[in-house]
């Protein structure tokens, strides 16, 4: 029962903050869901719309898998696996808090963003993506099963295939400043030397 009341909390903590950071932007005129939205066409829209879908689909599987504690993995497993989701929480929250406005999720066709080198994004090109693999990866161990490990190696796929779409489209938004940036820090995490 403790297994599943943290894995609760661990759920309730991710999703408030991603869905509180989304209402406070809101409030603010500020449209943080591009996923698939706009004059987006070919891959990119693929990539989004798919994504949205299995991340949602996620998100429930993980929530019933808690509730109904289907696991096949051992007690100690899943208290790893319950620690590497909540620390996938804490990169997710220092992400989403270091990007302030201009955090959005899917490539932006609207509205002004900046290039957020500092905090976090000193270790990580794309925390806010290791914070998802991390708790979905976390969750995963903690409840075992064929279900959540298909829909969280989807996941993860769709994740690192739209990480490579803003990859794409970064250099030409950011200009020389984001390439400098992505010469000196890596995708998932860690700085490079400099030559």
């Amino acid at each position: 029962m403790a297994i599943q009341i943290a894995a609760l909390a661990i759920l309730a903590a991710f999703y408030g903050v991603y869905l509180g950071k989304m209402l406070a932007q809101r409030r603010r005129g500020i449209r943080t869901d591009q996923m698939a939205r706009g004059n987006k066409r070919g891959r990119l829209f693929w990539t989004e719309l798919l994504l949205k879908g299995v991340t949602c689909a996620v998100a429930l599987a993980e929530a019933a898998c808690a509730l109904a504690d289907w696991n096949s993995a051992p007690t100690w497993l899943r208290w790893l696996g319950l620690g590497l989701a909540a620390a996938g929480v804490g990169v997710f929250a220092a992400s989403v808090y270091t990007m302030r406005d201009s955090w959005r999720a899917g490539i932006p066709r609207e509205g002004e963003t900046e290039l957020v080198t500092a905090g976090i994004y000193r270790f990580s090109r794309n925390p806010a993506f290791l914070g998802f693999d991390l708790t979905y990866l976390g969750l995963l161990l903690a409840f075992w099963n064929p279900l959540l490990l298909a829909l969280s190696c989807l996941a993860a796929v769709l994740l690192h295939l739209q990480i490579l779409q803003e990859e794409a489209f970064l250099p030409a938004a950011f200009g020389p400043a984001y390439t400098r940036y992505r010469s000196r820090v890596c995708r998932y995490l860690g700085r490079r030397r400099p030559r």
